[in-house]
């Protein structure tokens, strides 16, 4: 374990990024990730590779500054216009949020992996973490869940266009509009709903702020097709991997079917935000995200004192 007096963020609760203060005024954000595809479209792969990079500095409440691409790609079995269409969907979105590409490194490798190493900054005493969410505050999810799910289907064959379409569009939206919100709103916790899906983040926040977690899973946004897929079997192997890791910190109250359980496990790429809230400030963190166009933003629940670092489900 590394201590620092201005390591303000390490990996003591598994938080999104890294921060390190420089100043009064100015602390490093840092955070990597690659994945291989999970989409077709290379440009569009691009994009949500981009886009769930970027995330993790938006989760900390931070703004990204620069990025680095990181890519793996088998050059002499594939085609160099389908590395140039996944670097170009990458830039795009590092141009829309307003970052500079400033490098990278790429590998050759038997298969394809793109992801963004990047930093941002964040004033010392506005970063979010996952660790503190207080009883009474309500918790905000912005995007739906289930790609994870109707990705799987898509390897399958089973996924319809209309569904990818949905998760594509939602993937290469950047979380900037929900952090702005949530960062002028000011907020108790924050963090970004990605490979631990979202029961797996939500008790990583329970751990990190000694506090018990309600989730309303009626409430929980969710693309209908993952649910769909969900019951012909179509769930990854990560969504199983979360649930070994999660389920022994989260009780169901009452009966909730499998699938929904499948879809609170998913692991998710690019997902939304999950905001710890002040429950006075909680409808209008709301409203606001509904304004600028965070759409499928929900309330889902609430912190509580009890049970220390679990979830119930009801």
């Amino acid at each position: 374990m590394t201590h620092h007096p201005d390591l303000l963020v390490g990996i003591d609760h598994l938080d999104d990024a890294a921060v390190y203060r420089l100043t009064d005024d100015i602390a490093l954000v840092q955070t990597i990730d690659f994945f291989t595809p999970i989409v077709d479209d290379p440009f569009e792969f691009g994009q949500i590779a981009a886009a769930n990079a970027l995330s993790d500095v938006y989760a900390m409440g931070g703004k990204p500054l620069t990025a680095m691409n990181v890519v793996a790609f088998p050059i002499k079995k594939m085609d160099r216009d389908i590395l140039k269409e996944i670097l170009k969907g990458g830039y795009e979105k590092i141009q829309e949020a307003g970052a500079l590409l400033v490098g990278g490194h790429s590998i050759e490798d038997s298969d394809i992996k793109y992801g963004l190493s990047v930093t941002g900054i964040v004033h010392p005493k506005g970063i979010l973490t996952n660790a503190g969410a207080r009883p009474g505050d309500r918790l905000v999810l912005t995007k739906p869940l289930g790609t994870g799910i109707i990705a799987t289907a898509l390897k399958g064959d089973k996924a319809s266009q209309e569904a990818l379409a949905k998760i594509t569009e939602s993937m290469t939206t950047l979380n900037r509009v929900a952090s702005e919100l949530t960062v002028e709103t000011g907020v108790n916790a924050c963090t970004d709903i990605t490979g631990f899906g979202f029961l797996g983040h939500a008790v990583e926040m329970a751990i990190a702020s000694d506090v018990g977690i309600a989730i309303h899973w009626q409430s929980v946004p969710f693309f209908p097709e993952a649910e769909e897929y969900a019951s012909m079997g179509m769930v990854p192997g990560g969504t199983g991997r979360n649930r070994e890791f999660a389920s022994c910190r989260v009780e169901l109250a009452g009966t909730i079917p499998p699938a929904i359980m499948d879809i609170l496990y998913d692991a998710q790429t690019s997902g939304g935000l999950l905001i710890s809230v002040e429950g006075k400030k909680a409808q209008d963190l709301l409203e606001r995200l509904h304004s600028r166009g965070v759409e499928h933003a929900a309330m889902v629940g609430e912190v509580r004192d009890a049970p220390k670092g679990g979830i119930v489900v009801f």
